[in-house]
């Protein structure tokens, strides 16, 4: 079952660390990327495909109702494209006079006076809260259906841009597909699922970078447990880099969470892999110190050659001409290194 005041100069899509959206060997042959119409003619193909493979019925079933529930998605966000969100994670169970619900709903108000969306579950609790800040107007729902009935919550329900949806994995899609921060509140299963699939994309280069911050009630301890488990489970035994750690912010308060989300894009705008090189858009140009000082601290990163000014677009990324005037940061980059790219970008805007 499927169910503007503050625009920002940004790409309408998010690219990932590990190449171009849709590139492949042949393209990355060629400046001119595949059309529209090319991605279409490669969609019916397959299809055609899966009949001659004789694929089941529950297999057609599946795929045929994950496109359409992604192609109805894609049809609400594309509205908004131009506007940045940020995607709010936390138990449907917090009643409203718990401090985490009532933190929830503050940092929708003061997110949403930034000029940001907010996209939730659709659910109560957290979600709730963080609908009931932003207002309708600001916000997403992307509800699921469950063998036990989940309403969509007052604040959403019946707006256009709610979405119901049969399965998480392209729920999940969407969530970090049309993100620009992620921000957790106390929560179960469900919200700790989130929290690592957001963590395991950027660190493996699966998504775009963006700024994820774990949010407690005041004087909490829920995430500070968590980051125990992080240091003493993982940290410490080598299964995650130290730097990793780097990935993601955890506070006690509401309005230094809304400052690590908006701060994050202070100057760091967006990324793009050229041909190899990872290009970082920057919403102003770097001064000669700072790039000395980036060339003397972030050796380790460089995967051959040095850090490189530019100051407008490379002609390979001419199918985004909105961006051509941001001057860019091009290297080489040592891919493993997410942790400390992230550290490198928290220079950038605090220095810059």
């Amino acid at each position: 079952m499927i169910q503007d005041t503050h625009s920002l100069p940004r790409t309408p899509f998010h690219t990932s660390l590990d190449g171009d959206v849709g590139e492949t060997s042949a393209t990355r042959a060629s400046t001119a990327p595949p059309s529209v119409e090319d991605y279409a003619l490669q969609i019916k193909e397959t299809a055609d495909k899966l009949l001659h493979d004789q694929a089941s019925r529950g297999d057609m079933r599946l795929l045929a109702t994950a496109v359409r529930e992604l192609r109805y998605c894609f049809k609400i966000f594309s509205a908004y494209r131009h506007r940045r969100k940020v995607s709010i994670f936390g138990s449907a169970r917090t009643p409203p006079d718990h401090p985490a619900y009532q933190a929830a709903e503050e940092f929708g108000r003061r997110i949403s006076a930034e000029g940001w969306m907010v996209i939730t579950g659709a659910g109560s609790g957290i979600m709730e809260a963080g609908h009931r800040g932003a207002g309708r107007e600001a916000s997403f729902g992307l509800n699921i259906l469950l063998p036990f009935e989940q309403a969509a919550n007052p604040i959403v329900q019946g707006d256009p841009k709610l979405v119901t949806m049969r399965y998480f994995f392209t729920r999940k899609l969407m969530f970090i597909k049309e993100s620009d921060a992620v921000v957790l509140f106390p929560g179960g299963f469900g919200t700790h699922d989130e929290c690592f699939e957001a963590l395991t994309l950027i660190q493996t280069g699966k998504s775009h970078l963006f700024p994820i911050v774990m949010v407690d009630e005041p004087g909490g301890n829920y995430w500070a447990l968590w980051q125990r488990f992080i240091q003493e489970g993982l940290v410490d035994r080598g299964y995650i880099s130290p730097h990793d750690v780097s990935l993601y912010c955890i506070t006690d308060s509401v309005e230094e969470a809304v400052r690590q989300v908006t701060g994050f894009y202070r100057i760091y705008h967006s990324l793009r892999y050229v041909r190899g090189e990872l290009v970082l858009r920057l919403q102003k140009p770097l001064s000669p110190p700072l790039l000395q000082r980036i060339r003397r601290e972030f050796q380790d990163i460089l995967n051959g050659g040095d850090f490189e000014l530019l100051n407008s677009a490379l002609p390979e990324e001419n199918n985004e001409p909105e961006l051509s005037h941001l001057p860019r940061l091009k290297f080489r980059f040592q891919r493993q290194a997410v942790g400390r790219l992230r550290q490198l970008v928290d220079l950038i805007n605090t220095e810059a």
